[in-house]
This record gives C-alpha cells, structure tokens and sequence, in this order.
C-alpha cells in the first residue's frame, strides 16, 4: 500500500494564501469552518462532502468544492477508502478586495458551499496549484492566482466581459515600465493602478493588448537583453546578476525555455567567420 504523501505550501511574498496537497490519505475530520475562502479538488477516489446543503454528496476524481469563509463542512474518504486532494486556501480580506475590484459581489460568508465537476475548471486549478508549489517567482504565481480568481467568477456568465482597451499611448508607458523594472521590482499592483484599472482587469487588458501577461513580458525581455550580452561575450553569471535573476540556475531555465538552448550553448555557438566562443 502506498504510503500518504502530504504536502502544505506556502510563501512570505504572498501571505494571502495557503495550498496542500494529500496523496492515497485516509484521514479523517470532524466537521469544521475556516477564516479564509476555500478550494479543494479530488484527484483520486471518493469522499462524502457536507456543507453544500441537506445532508452529504459523494465527490468523485475531478470535482471541485469552492467552501465560503466560515461553512461549517467536512469532507472525508470513504469508509476503508483512501484519497488523493488539494486544497487552497485564500485570506478572506483579500478576496473581498480582488472581487470588488473586479466589479463582483464580494460573497457572503458562511454561504453554502458549490460543487463543479467542469473537466476545463479542475484542469485549471490543478495547473495554478502546480505553479504555487513550483520555483516559479511570486509574482507569475499571484498573477496566475489572480487570473484564475477572476476567470472563475465570471465563468458564471456566457462569455467573459470583453477586456478594457489600453491605449496605445498608455500600453506604451506600461510596457517601458516593465521593461525598465528588476525582477523583483515588478508589482501587479502598482501597474494596475498606473492603468487605473483592477488586478484582474489590468492582467486580461495586458494580455489582450501584447498577448503575454506583465511578468512573461519582462522576462522575455530579459532574455532577449541576455542574447545581446552573450553575444558580447560576457559570462553567464555575470549576465545573470545584471538582468536581476534570483540565481544563474534561475536565468539558465527561464533562458532555455524562450530560446531552446542553455545560455552556455547560446554564448559558445560559433558566428560566421569568428572561431566559437572558449
């Protein structure tokens, strides 16, 4: 029998929210409430839910349970039955403020519970859980938190609100902005009230307008300021610490991943008419 695998994460960059993740678990818990607003999907098996009405649902592999602060819930395997789950937990004060924002109800606490089980939905929770517990920066994870946030609220509706238009002349600023900023400088929040827009709105207003979100667009800019730089023959740690990555580790993947090769290959590759680079 496999043994449980639990996880938690959590970071000091972004305080307002939590994640865990639970493999083949069968533990179980006495009915209870929360202070933040809660997500948790089931991977594997099935457990008995309370909390969304009268009496308990069965959830299977691929539901999601969306459970307001303060629901008195539960939700445990079945009986003799192992699990597998994730859980995110956001600070309830900061939902209220990203919803409004937005232009939505900011929700009432203690509400009933929602159950989903939209194959597309868990899919995407299960692909921003996987960022959270991932190296990536705390910004393309909290814009990646704020962008599924929102795209849940409004998937109550048809089709989403068309994204603000930025003028041509504002996007311009936005992206010398950007361009200009560290990595660790870059804020969601201080672009979005440059904008003069909400962090949801300000993330699809971006994204509409170049087709990569803020934080995509400064690191392609840095790689493509790190091609310049190699090509200059400068060493790789040295490029690194310049263009503001974290480690030379972190510069080698984000590299790779926009240009296909490592910045050692990329520096060394030989130009027409020069030997390779030593």
């Amino acid at each position: 029998m496999p043994n449980p695998l639990r996880e938690i994460w959590h970071d000091p960059a972004l305080p307002y929210v939590e994640s865990r993740r639970a493999c083949q678990s069968r533990a179980c818990y006495k009915a209870h409430a929360h202070p933040t607003f809660s997500i948790g999907a089931v991977d594997a098996g099935y457990s008995r839910f309370s909390g969304a009405g009268a009496g308990q649902v069965r959830l299977t592999p691929g539901t999601l349970v969306l459970v307001p602060a303060q629901r008195v819930h539960a939700c445990n395997p079945e009986p003799g039955q192992a699990w597998s789950y994730q859980m995110l937990h956001l600070d309830a004060g900061w939902l209220r403020q990203l919803r409004l924002e937005a232009g939505l109800a900011a929700g009432e606490p203690d509400a009933p519970a929602r159950i989903t089980r939209s194959p597309a939905l868990y899919r995407q929770f299960c692909a921003l859980n996987q960022l959270l517990f991932s190296p990536a920066p705390a910004l393309e994870k909290e814009t990646a938190l704020v962008g599924f946030i929102g795209d849940h609220d409004f998937s109550r509706y048809p089709t989403l609100p068309a994204a603000p238009a930025l003028a041509p002349s504002l996007l311009s600023q936005l992206i010398e902005c950007v361009e200009q900023l560290s990595l660790g400088e870059l804020s969601l929040n201080g672009l979005a009230r440059q904008a003069g827009l909400g962090r949801y709105q300000f993330i699809r207003a971006f994204t509409t307008a170049t087709g990569m979100t803020p934080h995509a667009w400064l690191l392609n800019a840095r790689v493509n300021h790190a091609r310049e730089l190699l090509r200059q023959g400068q060493g790789l740690a040295e490029v690194a610490y310049q263009l503001g990555f974290a480690d030379q580790s972190h510069f080698q993947r984000v590299f790779k991943a926009h240009a296909g090769v490592t910045p050692g290959a990329y520096r060394s590759a030989p130009v027409a008419g020069k030997p390779a680079t030593p």
